[in-house]
């Protein structure tokens, strides 16, 4: 007899919160980063990095639990294209909490810069100095953070239609581990 969940894992909720908190930070501190010129800016490119590293570490472990775990099942009212579209966003949205992180660090290693995480610690390049291939992977940074910005919101837009409007326990699930009766 298999085990009917209604709400996700105390681990996942953690991963998943914390995560959130982290690449809004980033996406604002990114954006900060283009605009200004202030003296803050090497503040922010010094936060940035090392955050950067903990959220691809983050998603790697949530990705390897998320595996390895039951998730709750979508309500079984809701329309087949609808759990096919939430399906398909989270697959995406993993996909840019894993792609971003990666091009940041294949565009610092193309622009020959260090990736400093604390003090002398280092991570290695993994793309070969190349001008060209700098300047493509910054575009591409900025591009995705763009997309995954307007995929955090359409991700927190269906979380609230859930919970404000259909009430049907799928934000909840995420929010305290339980379904809504």
């Amino acid at each position: 007899m298999t085990k009917h969940l209604t709400g996700f894992s105390r681990s996942l909720r953690l991963l998943h919160w914390l995560m959130a908190v982290l690449i809004l930070t980033m996406l604002f501190i990114g954006v900060h980063m283009v605009v200004s010129v202030s003296t803050t800016h090497t503040w922010m490119v010094a936060l940035h990095r090392p955050l950067g590293v903990a959220i691809l570490i983050l998603v790697l472990i949530r990705f390897g639990i998320r595996l390895c775990q039951v998730t709750p099942s979508l309500p079984s009212e809701m329309p087949s294209w609808q759990q096919q579209i939430a399906k398909g966003s989270h697959i995406v949205l993993y996909l840019l909490m894993f792609c971003m992180p990666m091009i940041g660090w294949l565009m610092l290693s193309a622009g020959a810069y260090p990736i400093v995480l604390y003090g002398s610690w280092h991570l290695p390049s993994i793309a070969p100095h190349a001008p060209w291939l700098y300047a493509l992977l910054r575009s591409a940074h900025t591009y995705v953070a763009y997309l995954f910005f307007l995929c955090i919101l359409l991700h927190l837009a269906a979380a609230l239609f859930h919970g404000l409007i259909r009430r049907d326990g799928v934000l909840s699930s995420m929010l305290t581990g339980k379904a809504m009766s």
